[in-house]
């Protein structure tokens, strides 16, 4: 099943619900998928947050370390 397309423009203040719509049913086949396993619901929603959290700050670190490398690229071309 595919996720629908943002229909409105970034910042628009709408976009987010958008977003947890166009992906609540690939989340809920996930969350019944682990569960049919074997793991316990409480188990799973706890999964599911932290990795979307641990995701979320490795995003963050890496575009911080891409910032630093421009920062480090332009300081050594200054000097």
């Amino acid at each position: 099943m595919a996720i629908e397309r943002p229909r409105k423009p970034a910042g628009h203040k709408d976009r987010l619900s958008d977003c947890q719509r166009a992906i609540e049913d690939r989340l809920l086949e996930l969350f019944g998928e682990a569960v049919a396993a074997g793991w316990a619901e409480d188990e799973v929603f706890a999964a599911i947050v932290a990795v979307a959290d641990t995701t979320q700050l490795a995003m963050h670190r890496e575009q911080l370390r891409s910032v630093e490398t421009l920062l480090q690229k332009a300081i050594k071309r200054g000097t």
